[in-house]
Order: structure tokens, then C-alpha cells, then sequence
């Protein structure tokens, strides 16, 4: 598709654009969020000439594989964004808020992982998995803002609940979400290794990230030093789930608690539906792409079977005092989740990039 260059911009031709590919960079290449990516973008055999990593000077000249080949991560400069067609933030989110101007400026279109820029101007929110679920699909744009991938938990929450609607009217859903480490990317994952390890040798607890005891504990709230809360992160689920179900399904009261667990999310889901449903039908309806109803007791999901997946796993019984009551428990992996969601959202969108990369 071709497009006129808006005013003041200059349109740069690319033989490697007129055969349909594309350059694409990540931003936090070396963090757990931009290594899904890289992988994600290989499983899927994303349409790209190039994928560029760039991070924080710490990182520089680290490899990192990139579908079956090696590349270096480097430092993350302006002319680095030249001829960029897509790029993704893995980074933190200081460092995302800190760079995405840039990549803007250059003609890159944006897609946020650390969700830095949900307030932004323009920014959208957004699951292609709900949003083949709900039919809210989002009409191509020439220019776009910078797109938000939403939360894991929110995708997770809205895809169930918006599949169980096919089974009948939903009445009201209580969540508790187990969040693990990964979460808090790499230093999470360190410090939970670390109060495990200092824990069973009688040392004292290294707490930087999360300002409590996490190992060998279930908490609802963090140390007054850490951040983001817990509370906040609860917002941030609550307002991305809105943003990608809009009212068709009813806003879940939501509990997060921070698990002892290193990798993957679990959810303990009740749902009241307004009338009596049957478990075998209500699993029959909720089967399905990206879904996978265990079946067996031994298939009974947990965030270990569930790593490195790319579909969430549940089990499904009835309430014992609630004949209208459902208990979903699902897991996922988090990290594969939200790299899944960011580069299909790229994949939607590159239908209306222009060939030859507009500044």
C-alpha cells in the first residue's frame, strides 16, 4: 500500500520494503519481556528484514539469539530508529517514557510492553486475542499512536470471560490473580532466588525490589519502598481489562497477590452465571484458540506446565453451594502472553505501513 508523505515528512525508498519486509527494533533487548519477543517474532516468522536490538548501556555488545542467528545489543542512539518500521518497548518504564519520542519522530510505529505510555495521547490499549473474541477489531491507521499491549492478567481475565458469555449472561466474577517474580523482570526473578537462598542459610533478605519477604510467602501488598504496588498494578489490570472488553462482559473484582513463584501467572476465577450451566458445555465453549480445557487430572494447569506456552490452560468445577457458580483455575505463562499479543498487534498494523519508511 502506498501512502503520500504528510507535510514536512520525506519519504525514503527501501528495496527491502517493496518486497513486503520490514526493520523492526526492541528496545530492552536483554530484559525477559524483549528475549520473548525476539523469539515470538522467529515462531511466527514475522515479516522482517531486520530486527535491530538496542538497550542500556549495561547491556551493550551482550548476543542474544534472534530466530537462528546471534546479534549484538547496542546502544540505543537516534540514527539507530532510521528506516524502523516497528518498534517494541520491553524496557522499564522510565527508560520507554525517556526514548519513545524518538523512535516516533523517525516514522517508527510503537508498541508498548511496559505500559509506560497508557496515558499518552492517542495511545490504545490493546489484545488482538480479545479483540477477535469480542469482534472489536480496530480499523487500520496510516499514522497510529503508540499502541499499548495490555496487561497479561487483563488478557487472560477478558478472553475467559468473554468466551463463558457464550454459555449465558454472566451476573457477576471475582479474581485472584498469583503474580510471580517475572513480573519485576530479571531483578525480581534475582531477589526471589536470593531470599530463597539467604533464607535456608540464616541470612538477611536482600528486598530492593519488592521491600518484603516474597520467598516461601504470599503477600497482598508490598513494602512501602517498592514499586509499582500491588494496588497499583490491580488499577493498571482493572483499566486495561476495560479497555479491550468495553462493557460486554462485567468488570471482575480483583485480588493480586505476590506468589513465591518465579515465572507464569495463575488465576482462581468465580464466576456466577444468571442461570444453572452445565461444566461440559461451559468447557466445550470456552475450548478453543489460545484456550486449552484440561481434560484429566494430570493436565490440571500450573504455572510450570504452562511455561513456554502460548495458550492458557484451565479447569473448570462447579461451586458446591452456588448451582449457578463456576470456579475456573487457569495459568499462563506472562511473559509469552504479552510478547504474543505485541507482535500480533504489529502484525495488524502493518497493513497500512507505507513502502518506503515516511520521516
Amino acid at each position: 500500500m502506498s501512502a503520500t508523505p504528510k507535510s514536512g515528512a520525506v519519504a525514503h525508498p527501501d528495496s527491502s520494503r517493496t518486497s513486503g519486509l520490514y526493520r523492526v527494533a526492541i528496545v530492552g533487548a536483554s530484559t525477559l519481556k524483549g528475549k520473548e519477543v525476539a523469539e515470538v517474532l522467529a515462531d511466527r516468522n514475522f515479516p522482517s528484514v531486520d530486527v535491530k536490538l538496542l538497550d542500556d548501556d549495561e547491556s551493550i555488545g551482550k548476543l542474544e539469539p534472534v530466530g537462528d542467528e546471534v546479534s549484538f545489543i547496542q546502544s540505543l542512539r537516534a540514527e539507530q530508529f532510521q528506516h524502523i518500521d516497528f518498534t517494541f518497548f520491553s524496557s522499564d518504564q522510565e527508560y520507554t517514557r525517556k526514548t519513545w519520542k524518538t523512535a516516533q519522530e523517525a516514522g517508527s510505529a510503537i508498541v508498548d510492553l511496559s505500559s509506560a505510555l497508557e496515558d499518552e495521547a492517542q495511545a490504545a490499549i490493546r489484545s488482538p486475542w480479545v479483540e477477535r473474541e469480542s469482534g472489536r477489531v480496530p480499523v487500520p491507521e496510516l499514522q497510529p499512536g503508540p499502541v499499548v499491549v495490555a496487561h497479561p492478567a487483563a488478557i487472560v481475565l477478558g478472553l475467559l470471560l468473554l468466551r463463558l458469555r457464550n454459555s449465558g449472561a454472566i451476573k457477576r466474577a471475582v479474581a485472584t490473580v498469583f503474580e510471580p517474580a517475572s513480573e519485576h523482570g530479571q531483578k525480581g526473578m534475582d531477589e526471589l532466588h536470593e531470599q530463597t537462598v539467604n533464607l535456608l542459610s540464616f541470612q538477611p533478605l536482600p528486598k530492593k525490589i519488592f521491600d518484603t519477604q516474597v520467598a516461601f510467602n504470599m503477600v497482598s501488598r508490598y513494602g512501602e519502598q517498592s514499586l509499582p504496588a500491588l494496588a497499583t498494578v490491580e488499577h493498571r489490570v482493572l483499566k486495561h481489562y476495560q479497555g479491550i472488553t468495553g462493557d460486554a462482559v462485567p468488570l471482575p473484582s480483583l485480588l493480586l497477590v505476590q506468589a513465591p513463584i518465579f515465572h507464569g501467572h495463575a488465576f482462581a476465577l468465580f464466576v456466577e452465571m444468571e442461570t444453572a450451566a452445565e461444566i461440559q458445555n461451559v468447557s466445550k465453549t470456552l475450548a478453543g484458540e489460545h484456550v486449552k480445557v484440561a481434560e484429566a487430572v494430570e493436565d490440571s494447569p500450573s504455572n510450570v506446565n504452562a511455561a513456554g506456552q502460548g495458550d492458557v490452560l484451565v479447569s473448570l468445577l462447579p461451586d458446591p453451594s452456588l448451582s449457578n457458580g463456576l470456579w475456573l483455575w487457569a495459568a499462563t505463562d506472562n511473559l509469552r502472553i504479552a510478547a504474543a499479543n505485541a507482535v500480533e498487534c504489529a502484525e495488524s498494523m502493518a497493513a497500512s505501513r507505507p513502502k518506503g519508511q515516511i520521516q
